[in-house]
């Protein structure tokens, strides 16, 4: 069902939906040794950004304000316009609500697995201005996409030399991102990235401290396990994404077992970020990120 919002209806939701929750926001945690740290990925506020009713400019404050979130996801499509002005402008807002920059998602700079080197390099180029943005904002990370351009190959030939070719591409940015004490992540993102055994396949020949990846719960086809995948992701998580796309009034996914999910990111020895990344079309939004949040608060409760 398609969700029409105006902007005062929007904040009457996320009101409501803050109102409704039957576990209170629990405080944001900073002491060595947490469990975890809840972050937002800005594309679950896609729909709104998109209808104009809020802009980038406004997600530190709706992260802080509405959720009672600290770190931010942002995704690059979603800036209006990356100026240094107003670059500053998001630096000023952020400082205001105490929130801070975790990673940015990276789409639309060109193909990093292209058959045609100069394109593929231009592609890591590309991808420079968000590494120094990433670093100004005082991320971790950038996101980026393994993908050809084209087609993506399916035979087993294909996939081993669109490995190669990544493999020069990524290496070089990682070495532009050391610089700047950024890392590069992937995510399970569609095509061959969405195999976790090409992904570990690339980090092996990589191989470098600041390329990981950032596996997402919900990115991948009906073929391979979802949660089998996610822990042979692990081993080389610098961030994870709580991807979600439907929860009981209980704060119980109905889609994923995230129970399951969160067992294994704990396994591996994971306790950093977890970014909420809400996908869904019953609850709204501002709902989704809601109960989202109210489970990983539950979680936090129960350290």
């Amino acid at each position: 069902m398609r969700q029409e919002y105006t902007r005062r209806g929007l904040f009457q939701i996320a009101a409501a939906a803050a109102g409704a929750a039957a576990f209170p926001a629990a405080p944001l945690k900073a002491a060595a040794g947490e469990k975890f740290r809840i972050s937002l990925a800005e594309w679950s506020l896609h729909r709104a950004i998109g209808s104009r009713l809020i802009t980038n400019l406004d997600f530190p404050r709706i992260a802080r304000e509405q959720f009672g979130i600290e770190g931010l996801e942002f995704v690059n499509g979603l800036w209006e316009a990356p100026t240094q002005r107003y670059l500053q402008r998001l630096k000023n807002n952020m400082k205001q609500t105490g929130t801070r920059g975790v990673l940015i998602m990276c789409d639309g700079e060109g193909p990093m697995a292209h058959a045609d080197k100069a394109v593929r390099m231009k592609a890591a180029r590309n991808h420079h201005k968000w590494v120094d943005y990433a670093a100004e904002l005082g991320c971790h990370s950038i996101r980026a996409n393994m993908r050809s351009g084209g087609e993506e190959p399916t035979s087993a030939a294909g996939i081993d030399e669109m490995v190669k070719r990544c493999a020069e591409s990524f290496s070089a940015l990682c070495e532009y991102a050391r610089k700047a004490g950024i890392n590069v992540l992937i995510e399970n993102h569609g095509g061959p990235s969405s195999n976790p055994d090409v992904l570990v396949r690339l980090m092996k020949m990589v191989n470098l401290p600041n390329f990981g990846t950032l596996p997402d719960f919900g990115n991948f086809p009906k073929e391979i396990d979802r949660y089998d995948a996610v822990r042979k992701l692990m081993p080389y998580a610098k961030d994870v994404s709580f991807k979600c796309y439907d929860f009981t009034p209980q704060a119980k996914e109905t889609t994923i077992d995230m129970d399951r999910m969160m067992k294994i990111v704990f396994e591996a020895g994971y306790h950093d970020w977890v970014g909420i990344e809400y996908e869904g079309r019953r609850l709204t939004e501002f709902e989704g990120i809601q109960a989202a949040k109210r489970y990983l608060d539950g979680l936090l409760r129960s350290a």
